[in-house]
């Protein structure tokens, strides 16, 4: 069975994620959680921060494939 941690909802709506749940993932502040509904019960997980670099680069070669030529033979799909 999964070790269990309890954390108190403060009046402002804000949790503190325990030390071990933050050590088990290697959280640091400024890293983002996702809160996913499921059945009346929650899953938090840990979001993969976006590499910006590598997105810039993606979006910099994605530009060959805006031709009128190219808008032409996609518009259809």
């Amino acid at each position: 069975m999964p070790a269990k941690e309890i954390a108190t909802l403060t009046a402002k709506g804000q949790v503190t994620v325990p030390k071990a749940v933050r050590e088990a993932l290697g959280l640091r502040q400024g890293d983002q959680l996702s809160w996913e509904l499921e059945d009346g019960s929650v899953r938090v997980r840990a979001v993969a921060p976006l590499d910006l670099v590598y997105l810039q680069g993606l979006e910099s070669s994605l530009g060959e494939w805006s031709s009128p030529e190219d808008e032409e033979a996609f518009r259809d799909l």
